[in-house]
């Protein structure tokens, strides 16, 4: 296509000094506008291959995840000790109170960097890294209340206030890194419930002996449905539901939606990405921030799920602890610094109350009309 509009590009420049002066002018714009449809197919080409590269594993393998976590572990317990080394010399008192608060911003990237990789990670990896995670929380909440015990420490999600401009900036870092949207097509094979109407469904999970949840479990092609999801499994594909009503435990890994209208989703996951959705409200628990793409009028609120065993399951996964993420949406396609108009928080006179689901999820069918 580059070789056809060179030689048209030529063949116009070599007959344009016989052209009178009107044609000369239609001449010139035409070659302008050439120049400028070839400019933008190498920037097209260019971007395309940025988000190939954005899109790619942050780590090549489990070992590689692995190591980096235990090297950003052992970096956290030395500065540990170094704070209490500053403890016991009164000239360094003053640096100690920086030191905690950038141990706790360690604590914390790590936190994250595990829920971001979860989706690839064996579950039992993620379980141990969540302990070891924890274990760093109790030894810095205890270094702090005995080295600065006049103020008590939080782990919770309490973003502070910032200037405008870097919050754009952050916003737009953020949806450079982010993957391109997942392709549902690519689940099909997996378990699930796919082109139902009007039906009740319902899916017990298994754990295994050695602990471990079910794997992969999609949900597509649904219209009026009630979905019942009960134990721990390792990811969700939601596509193509309407009208429809889910309910489910906990999730180790990700979930991914899309195309979602008029419906209500209780999940609960280390991630949660929601693309093309319509009119539909989310309870969510989540460790990371949800991301929404393409979506309008979609509103969060916290979890209100409760059936017998449910508790054990969150605390197994990793998801006992209610971050307050729900409400920490990031929309990838709004750049400005104000609210995004595409999400909001469900007002508190309009939730749910807490949904017990013990006696739906006793069905021994899975699929009742």
């Amino acid at each position: 296509m580059e070789g056809e509009e060179g030689s048209e590009s030529k063949q116009h420049h070599l007959s344009a000094g016989t052209l009178d002066p009107v044609s000369q002018k239609k001449h010139a714009a035409m070659l302008d506008r050439l120049a400028t449809l070839h400019q933008s197919r190498l920037q097209q080409s260019a971007a395309r291959s940025a988000a190939a590269a954005a899109a790619s594993p942050a780590f090549e393998s489990v070992s590689a995840f692995l190591d980096r976590f235990a090297e950003s572990r052992r970096s956290i317990e030395a500065d540990l000790r170094g704070c209490r080394a500053l403890a016991a010399d009164p000239a360094s008192a003053a640096r100690l109170k920086p030191e905690l608060e950038k141990i706790a911003a360690s604590i914390a990237d790590l936190d994250r960097l595990v829920a971001e990789n979860s989706y690839f990670l064996p579950s039992y990896e993620v379980r141990s890294s969540l302990r070891a995670i924890s274990s760093l929380k109790e030894s810095m909440e205890a270094a702090n209340s005995e080295l600065l015990p006049r103020k008590k420490f939080s782990f919770r999600n309490k973003a502070p206030k910032k200037d405008p401009t870097f919050l754009v900036k952050e916003v737009e870092e953020a949806k450079v890194s982010a993957p391109e949207k997942p392709d549902l097509a690519v689940v099909r094979g997996t378990p699930g419930f796919r082109n139902k109407e009007g039906s009740i469904l319902i899916k017990h999970f298994r754990v295994s002996e050695e602990g471990e949840g079910e794997g992969d479990f999609t949900l597509a092609d649904l219209n009026s449905c009630e979905i019942y999801l009960r134990g721990r499994l390792r990811a969700l594909f939601i596509h193509r539901l309407t009208n429809c009503r889910v309910f489910a435990g906990a999730v180790l890994g990700s979930i991914l939606i899309e195309e979602v209208n008029d419906c209500l989703l209780m999940l609960a996951s280390h991630q949660i990405r929601i693309h093309d959705a319509r009119a539909t409200d989310f309870y969510l628990r989540v460790r990371s921030r949800p991301i929404i793409e393409d979506s309008s009028g979609v509103r969060f609120a916290p979890y209100r799920l409760f059936y017998e065993g449910i508790e054990e399951e969150l605390r197994d996964s990793g998801l006992e602890e209610e971050t307050g993420n729900w409400a920490n949406v990031d929309d990838f396609k709004w750049l400005r610094a104000v609210q995004s108009p595409n999400w909001s928080v469900i007002p508190e006179e309009e939730r749910v109350q807490t949904m017990n689901v013990s006696d739906a999820t006793k069905e021994p069918c899975e699929d009742k009309q």
